[in-house]
């Protein structure tokens, strides 16, 4: 027979490497947030531009590790990173970047939610969210965060810790938010990048965009969630 490989020898192994895990993770949340408190530069879009350049060729790098920490801890709106993106590298690259800093940002406030559990998500997510969309998420799943992530505007940081508490697998959740934030973060890197080449017209047509689908999301949110809850329910 053949002998299948553990990861850990003995319980005593695994239970060390969680609380190391645990340790570590705790200590980034922890910094994160006197980072963002001491550092205001974290909350202000066109110094943080200016402060990003400073990076050199690691600037990108930089980028990416803002943009996880704006999920995780800081009060920085994403759409105001991505347009700090798009004018620093472009669309295109911009886009990318900010893609990946979502990516990991929600696979890593999935992990946290999953390890600590309800109470953790208490004190990180507002009450009156949690109470909104818990109930939606645990019910509804995929359907409800793809909405959420696709309007802008909506409180989709918030959801990636609701989610967690769900038993809806990580690629999933992950793959929905990159899916579903793909659009407005192309719209705002492409208002970032026209605003870097003074393309005024560009400029003007990719915010107006934005703005719209921020304003139809909000008002007509219980319209939206009506109709996905109501097409799910019949599945």
């Amino acid at each position: 027979m053949v002998r299948v490989p553990t990861l850990f020898e003995s319980p005593r192994d695994r239970w060390r490497t969680l609380v190391l895990v645990s340790v570590l993770v705790a200590a980034a949340v922890v910094g994160g947030s006197l980072v963002v408190e001491r550092v205001p530069i974290l909350a202000d879009p066109r110094a943080l531009r200016a402060w990003l350049l400073d990076f050199g060729p690691l600037a990108p790098l930089a980028f990416v590790g803002v943009q996880i920490l704006q999920i995780l801890v800081a009060p920085i709106p994403g759409q105001a990173l991505g347009f700090a993106s798009g004018y620093l590298f472009g669309a295109a690259l911009g886009t990318l970047y900010s893609m990946i800093g979502i990516v990991v940002g929600t696979a890593l406030a999935v992990a946290l939610s999953r390890h600590f559990g309800r109470p953790y998500v208490e004190r990180v997510v507002a009450t009156d969210t949690l109470d909104r969309f818990d109930g939606l998420v645990a019910n509804h799943g995929l359907a409800v965060l793809f909405l959420f992530f696709l309007v802008p505007g909506l409180p989709d940081d918030a959801l990636c810790f609701v989610a967690g508490l769900t038993d809806i697998p990580v690629r999933r959740i992950v793959a929905v938010a990159a899916v579903g934030r793909l659009p407005g973060f192309l719209l705002v890197n492409i208002a970032g990048s026209a605003a870097a080449d003074a393309n005024g017209p560009l400029l003007a047509v990719a915010i107006g965009l934005l703005a719209a689908a921020s304003v139809f999301g909000y008002l007509y949110r219980t319209q939206l969630l009506d109709l996905v809850t109501d097409q799910t329910a019949t599945r």
